[in-house]
């Protein structure tokens, strides 16, 4: 089931996005007078065809890995005299980079519907009240403490963790001051604190800002009782079961599962001993943990899950918009999302960001999968990131992109003429390699996250 999930998920997201790019070109292409004579979702053999009235053939393709405007161009092939004037290469300077730019753009007008469909929806999210906070860690130096509720960091409101992260994760890599508010129960009282940051996860492949603060959210107590396993992981090894509860670790008590995670995830590669109780009788089994990561994000790893339990309703909080609030809310997650997509691009040029955070289809697709089975809400979620990165992506100044070019265009239309057609060539060879050598980094990165 899960693998279905991915194919349709994956199948669904590059349909949507593919075709809402694409579709821009077209529709300012058209309005701009160029004839258009192909229309492709996907590359390869065509399993459906059709023409419109202008003569538009309309193709869904059998690779859905991207699509094409197939554009009337005299540099491609001879065009009789009488279409001359629907040429794409005789338009304006400035019709030339206002087609090539409504894809970007349609990408990100997307992402704005969906994000504003999302406010309008609304969402139920955990209140980020600190649960704990980790003896000589940055948190602690800057004066966290357990029981706050951070409601804003870096100036910007903070409704969920989720807000939280993503405060933090603009400013991985960088040196400087992370400004936190937080509010103690029961009070309307904010408080400003500083975490001093220098180089904070720099080239660490997975970083997580919350807990590399040393902050642990509060969460409600989960007894230790296994309700899964990784059937390749060192619990079901060592003959960890189903139903088992975990009384002690090393011979200190168990009073909940997050106690159990904190430790596990400290000790990677040791060996461990666990006293369980099955069935009414208590043994011990020795194993020894997993490790996963490196550097500074290594932790162990048990392969063990547990039932979830329900929230305290005082720790949920229902967040919503009206219609015209919902569309300020979809600017500003678009803008921020854009931002923050350019800026991790710009440090993983300079090294501040390692290369591993690049993600190809197969982590696309799992993510795909994954938001499609949680709901509504988080596939539109998820559409709404790949489509801002698909925009920004494509307006990279990278021949044979999108933004590659407009630079050409850009650069003509300062200059009065086109650089040479050797010049242009270069540059299409210099973005086929670039863009190939990304693909193929992606590609590598998800086969060693599987």
């Amino acid at each position: 089931m899960n693998t279905l999930y991915m194919v349709l998920g994956l199948l669904v997201a590059l349909g949507v996005l593919v075709t809402f790019h694409e579709f821009g070109h077209f529709w300012v292409a058209r309005r701009c007078g160029v004839k258009v004579l192909r229309f492709s979702v996907g590359f390869g053999t065509p399993l459906l065809r059709w023409h419109d009235r202008r003569g538009t053939e309309f193709v869904v393709a059998a690779i859905p890995l991207g699509g094409y405007v197939k554009m009337l161009d005299e540099r491609e092939a001879e065009v009789p005299a009488e279409l001359l004037d629907q040429t794409f290469n005789r338009k304006t300077v400035l019709q030339r980079i206002a087609i090539v730019s409504a894809g970007p753009i349609a990408n990100f007008l997307l992402a704005l519907v969906f994000f504003w469909l999302l406010a309008m929806l609304g969402s139920q999210q955990v209140r980020p009240v600190i649960g704990a906070i980790e003896a000589g860690s940055l948190a602690e130096r800057a004066g966290l403490m357990a029981g706050q509720e951070i409601v804003a960091v870096n100036g910007e409101s903070t409704p969920g963790w989720a807000a939280v992260n993503l405060q933090m994760v603009r400013r991985l890599g960088e040196s400087g001051t992370l400004d936190v508010s937080v509010r103690e129960a029961g009070s309307t009282v904010d408080s400003a604190h500083q975490v001093l940051l220098s180089d904070w996860l720099k080239g660490v492949d997975e970083p997580d800002p919350i807990s590399s603060l040393g902050i642990r959210p509060w969460r409600p107590q989960v007894p230790p009782v296994l309700a899964q396993l990784d059937p390749e992981g060192p619990a079901q090894a060592a003959g960890l079961q189903i139903g088992d509860h975990l009384l002690s670790l090393d011979g200190v008590a168990l009073r909940d599962w997050q106690q159990l995670v904190d430790n596990v995830r400290g000790r990677p590669g040791d060996a461990i001993s666990l006293r369980v109780e099955r069935a009414g009788q208590q043994q011990d089994i020795r194993l020894t943990l997993a490790a996963r990561g490196k550097g500074e994000a290594r932790s162990g790893y048990l392969g063990a899950g547990v039932q979830g339990v329900d929230w305290p309703p005082e720790m949920l909080r229902e967040v919503s918009f009206g219609p015209l609030d919902a569309l300020g809310e979809g600017f500003r997650r678009t803008w921020t999302m854009s931002v923050l997509t350019l800026d991790s691009l710009k440090k993983m040029l300079f090294g501040e960001l390692s290369v591993k955070n690049l993600s190809g289809p197969i982590t696309i697709a799992k993510v795909a999968g994954a938001s499609a089975q949680s709901g509504l809400g988080d596939f539109l979620n998820f559409l709404a990131y790949l489509s801002i990165s698909l925009g920004v992506l494509n307006l990279l100044p990278i021949p044979v992109l999108d933004g590659g070019h407009l630079l050409f265009y850009m650069i003509e239309w300062v200059r009065g003429r086109p650089l040479s057609e050797r010049v242009q060539g270069w540059g299409m060879q210099i973005g086929i390699s670039l863009v190939l050598g990304v693909m193929l980094l992606a590609f590598v990165n998800d086969l060693s996250r599987l």
